[in-house]
This record gives structure tokens, C-alpha cells and sequence, in this order.
């Protein structure tokens, strides 16, 4: 297979099949500005701790690198070239915190009343009042969290590890950049329409050797693990995340991660192992070994629990949710797309 000669576009035919993914449309209200809390000091009205996660793969994963190898350089002998992913130092496969925080926010922000952080969307074509957040003094919901231009947000996103050192070629078609002009989808009476999100499906499409770009996956089972810190959160804006991550039982979702989105790749489920929580501020700095222990079982439900209903309460916008359970929901039945679409 050659990486050097770009592919020309096939022409869509009239008869469009149904998209992969939809548009979840911008709540009516603006975007709810506050002054943010800072990483300066633990605030005691505040919750902080840390989350233990495990992500499984449901669809094959690929995060690319950009880089081509030989696939003799990867154990695979019979594969001329191959699109890579990070590894680790045990030859793991990794999913890059970065990558890892774009998904989780452009989700966190669909449903609370946040901003459009970034869009390829010219200026004149955003919303009123939907510009991203530039005054780091007044932020909406997701710039609280996640960060804004001059502003540190309050979760830290570390790499995910693969709990295998393995992984499976997966050959993908072409794929190809939006066109929006073809769309009229993409804008209400000149603005943005809303938040570009991929279905979940039951199977990603895989072309073969002869006609498909091999690619290095992590396939269907195959586990991450990663810990997510975070500090000066409200409840609601953890059960918001903890929403995001797949925790509430009546509104389920996974997450999308990686390339090949389009064509089914990418869905991962989300386990919550263990939160540890920091309850006393000042006893965690008269040591250097950690006082918290560890929340599970039933302790951990109910922290869980609570955590989303203060979210629904406080920040989330019901029918946002809804027409993203729509897309994100899992498990599904749904079939990827089959050619163009």
C-alpha cells in the first residue's frame, strides 16, 4: 500500500445514505459564565480526589502517531507499511492524555451550557454569544473545568496504558475531510448548527489487506487503564464528568476516542474502579503518605450517585443529554456505513 499518492475523492452520488453521525443542537439559553476557582488553594466547600478508570475497547481503536512504519519494525511481517500508535517503554499501546481530554470535554461541553471552545467555523458563523471564552474572569461550565486561553483547568488527564503488550493490524478505507457546503445540516440561517458527534456502532468496517490503509489497533476487549486527578470541583460539576464517563445508568454512554470515527472505530466503555476522594485538607500535608483511602462497592455507588445527581440539578442540560444519548448511547445495534456517505 502507498502513503505517497494522495487518493481523489470519489463524487457522492444523489442518493445520500443516512450520516454516522448528528448534530446535537446549541442549548436556547447562552453559555453561563462564572468566575472560576483556581488551582491557588483546596477550597473545603469543594470536593478533590482522584478517579481510577479502566476503559474497554468495544470497536478497534486507533490513535494515530502520523508516522508510517515498516511493519517488519512492528512484528508484522507480512504488512509493507502501517499507520503506528504511541507505545510505551513495555511496548503497550497509549492513549495520549491530550487525546483522552478532547474527547471527555467536547462531550461535558454538549450538555451543560458552555461555549464553542473550537470550531473550524468562521467567526461570523458562531452563535451570538457562543464565542469561546477569552476573559479568563468569567467562564463558562466547561472552561471552568477543563481550562481556558491563560487559564489552568482542574482536571488532570494522564496517558491511558494498554493493559496488553499486543495489538491487531486493522485496515480502514479512505477516509475524507468534511464538506459542510454539500450539508446544509451544519448551519441554521448562516450559524452553527450545533456539536458534530459520530454513532456508535456494533462493528467498525474493515476493508482487507488488498483495499483497505493498515493501520496499528487495539481491538475489541483489550483494556486501559489511567487516574484522573482533579481539585475544586462542585458536585455537580463531577457528576457531570462522571456522566460524561458513562456513570448514569439512565442515560448511558461511551465514549468515541481516536481516528476512524465515520466507520464504526473508537467506541470505548468507560469502568469507574475506584475514587479516592480528599476529605481532610490539612492532614494530606502532614504526610507524605496519602490519609484517603479508596472508595469502592457500594461506598463508591453511592458517591457516584450523588455526585450525578447534584449534575442534573445544576448543570446539565436535560434535552442536550437526551439528543446525545441518541448518538452516544451503548450498547447499540446500530450498522457502520457501508461506502460513501
Amino acid at each position: 500500500m502507498s502513503y505517497n499518492k494522495p487518493r481523489p475523492r470519489p463524487q457522492l452520488s444523489q442518493s445520500i445514505a443516512q450520516k454516522p453521525y448528528h448534530l446535537i443542537p446549541l442549548p436556547k439559553q447562552k453559555p453561563q459564565l462564572q468566575p472560576p476557582k483556581g488551582q491557588d488553594q483546596y477550597y473545603r466547600a469543594r470536593v478533590h480526589g482522584r478517579l481510577q478508570l479502566k476503559l474497554t475497547v468495544q470497536t478497534g481503536l486507533h490513535v494515530s502517531t502520523g508516522v508510517v512504519a515498516l511493519g517488519t519494525d512492528v512484528g508484522q511481517k507480512s504488512i509493507p507499511l502501517i499507520k503506528t500508535m504511541i507505545q510505551g517503554s513495555a511496548g503497550q499501546l497509549i492513549i495520549p492524555g491530550s487525546s483522552l481530554k478532547g474527547v471527555v470535554r467536547s462531550t461535558y461541553e454538549a450538555i451543560t451550557r458552555s461555549c464553542l471552545c473550537k470550531t473550524r467555523a468562521k467567526s461570523n458563523q458562531i452563535p451570538p454569544g457562543y464565542q469561546e471564552c477569552r476573559d479568563k474572569t468569567q467562564l463558562c461550565p466547561a472552561c471552568r473545568v477543563f481550562g481556558a486561553l491563560n487559564w489552568q483547568g482542574l482536571i488532570q488527564f494522564r496517558d491511558a496504558e494498554c493493559e496488553s503488550t499486543e495489538f491487531r493490524p486493522g485496515f480502514i478505507p479512505s477516509l475524507y475531510q468534511p464538506r459542510p457546503r454539500e450539508y446544509p445540516g451544519y448551519f441554521k440561517q448562516g450559524k452553527v448548527a450545533g456539536r458534530k458527534f459520530y454513532y456508535h456502532t456494533i462493528r467498525a468496517v474493515d476493508k482487507g489487506q488488498q483495499q483497505g490503509i493498515s493501520v496499528q489497533q487495539a481491538v475489541k476487549t483489550f483494556g486501559f487503564t489511567t487516574s484522573l486527578p482533579y481539585r475544586n470541583l462542585t458536585q455537580g460539576e463531577l457528576g457531570t464528568l462522571l456522566i460524561v464517563l458513562g456513570q448514569d445508568t439512565q442515560h448511558a454512554i461511551a465514549l468515541k476516542v481516536g481516528g476512524g470515527k465515520p466507520i464504526g472505530m473508537g467506541t470505548m466503555t468507560v469502568e469507574v474502579t475506584s475514587i479516592e476522594p480528599v476529605d481532610n485538607i490539612r492532614d494530606r500535608y502532614l504526610s507524605y503518605r496519602s490519609q484517603s483511602q479508596p472508595l469502592t462497592g457500594k461506598p463508591l455507588q453511592q458517591l457516584i450517585q450523588q455526585a450525578i445527581q447534584a449534575a442534573h440539578r445544576e448543570l446539565v442540560q436535560s434535552q442536550s443529554l437526551q439528543e446525545l444519548v441518541k448518538v452516544l448511547g451503548y450498547p447499540t445495534q446500530r450498522e457502520p456505513p457501508e461506502g460513501m456517505y
